[in-house]
């Protein structure tokens, strides 16, 4: 009797050691932390980033599990991390101004794309710069980060924006069409539109582009988008940004290094006409730079963004030096 309930016992031991290995790799899966990030369902590069990366599983190879959540509309974008909805969102540096002064705890981690997408198409020869503007029609995007950085570019070469030039709100698909009919001298748009722009009117031509621009009046390199993460989203996890980082840093070498493959998944995600990332990439237009927001030279070409929209008027005051993360 005591020999059978040994047999028993060994198997049941033997049972539960096998029951137990088995769910390993699970439990170990289920430990990867995860990163709830913002994206759009519009045909921009914002969520090429994270469809780079999952496509890659690049997530994966620095230790978390990458969680897409696409919106339709840059505000629902932004709602949705302002709420906690979610843990991540690049974007522009002068809105995080504004989403942390609102109360949004929120921290930069570090850079992303430059300025450099960031371009105004004219059709008219005689237009060459934003000077030559001076009583004519931009459409552009009043509500967008790239509108302000327009604007501090125009103040600072004595131009007021929305006295000198006559400004028609409109987003960035909006304004190329008003251009193409002829309603306004100029329109600002970014990438991938400015690509596609350019291939369809070879004839229409840039006399603004965002990283010259922004080179000239603050002779640091300026970002059109970088990454930031809640407060509450580090506390839970504090290697979050690193990890973060390291990840986007490997999306920019895919989109630098493997152009054909990420053009590929934009094709696949985005519905981008094949070759047109390639030609925003071969032009050097769209420009992912990553670097941690925390190093000396980086938190001041960010902090010079913010000081520059508070002189232009968009913000009464600098957010506290907690906006950009350090470790």
């Amino acid at each position: 009797m005591f020999g059978m309930s040994r047999r028993h016992f060994a198997a049941l031991t033997a049972g539960f050691v096998i029951g137990f290995a088995s769910l390993l790799p699970a439990a170990q899966a289920q430990q990867k932390p995860v990163i709830k990030v913002s994206s759009l369902t519009l045909p921009v590069f914002n969520p090429l980033v994270w469809n780079i990366m999952k496509a890659r599983g690049i997530d994966a190879k620095h230790g978390f599990e990458l969680d897409i959540h696409a919106y339709p509309s840059i505000s629902s974008f932004y709602a949705a991390f302002a709420t906690g909805e979610t843990d991540v969102l690049i974007g522009g540096p002068t809105i995080f101004q504004k989403l942390y002064q609102e109360g949004v705890p929120l921290r930069i981690i570090g850079t992303g794309f430059t300025l450099a997408d960031l371009v105004i198409f004219a059709k008219d020869d005689a237009i060459k710069t934003l000077a030559d503007l001076k009583g004519k029609q931009l459409a552009a995007d009043m509500g967008g980060s790239q509108f302000q950085v327009v604007k501090i570019y125009a103040a600072a070469k004595g131009l007021d924006l929305t006295k000198d030039i006559t400004i028609v709100n409109a987003n960035f698909a909006v304004a190329r069409a008003q251009l193409e009919a002829g309603r306004v001298e100029a329109a600002l748009v970014i990438e991938p539109l400015a690509s596609i722009i350019a291939k369809q009117n070879p004839s229409w031509h840039v006399i603004f582009n965002g990283a010259e621009g922004w080179r000239e009046i603050a002779g640091v390199d300026g970002w059109e988008i970088v990454p930031a993460m809640r407060a509450d989203a580090i506390a839970k996890n504090p290697g979050a940004p690193k990890m973060l980082l390291a990840a986007l840093q490997d999306v920019a070498d895919v989109l630098h290094k493997e152009t054909a493959d990420a053009d590929k998944i934009a094709n696949e995600t985005l519905k981008l006409p094949p070759g047109i990332l390639t030609a925003a990439v071969e032009s050097k237009r769209l420009s992912m730079i990553v670097k941690p927001a925390w190093e000396p030279a980086t938190r001041k070409s960010i902090t010079d963004m913010m000081e520059r929209a508070v002189k232009a008027g968009f913000y009464e005051k600098m957010p506290d030096d907690k906006i950009i993360y350090a470790p």
